[in-house]
């Protein structure tokens, strides 16, 4: 259940942050230089993707009475941590779920 939770968490991030990154502002932001349209939309895709993924582990970890309860607060704390993240350490903003889903995809595997 713990592992479902963090999973829930780490992708309800990357999903903020994939949807964040598809703006043109955001991405200039942490790369220095605007987003081509492809890879705007594909940002974008993969951030809805990765809500849908978070909303499913969020079933999974409190099942589909309270998991969109709780998905919406994972989401909430998601969007604020981004929030304090991007205008400090705009990098760390981005590389956190590279490490993190690794981690979780391991703590899973051997929870198994």
């Amino acid at each position: 259940m713990m592992t479902a939770f963090l999973g829930s968490l780490l992708l309800a991030y990357s999903s903020m942050l994939a949807l964040c990154q598809g703006l043109e502002r955001h991405y200039k932001q942490v790369w220095g230089r605007a987003p081509t349209l492809g890879l705007r939309r594909v940002l974008r895709l993969a951030g809805w993707l990765l809500l849908v993924a978070s909303l499913w582990a969020s079933a999974q970890a409190w099942g589909w009475a309270m998991g969109p309860v709780g998905w919406l607060g994972l989401l909430s704390l998601s969007g604020l941590l981004l929030a304090w993240l991007l205008p400090y350490t705009p990098r760390l903003a981005v590389y956190w779920p590279l490490v993190g889903l690794p981690v979780w995809g391991a703590a899973y595997l051997l929870a198994i």
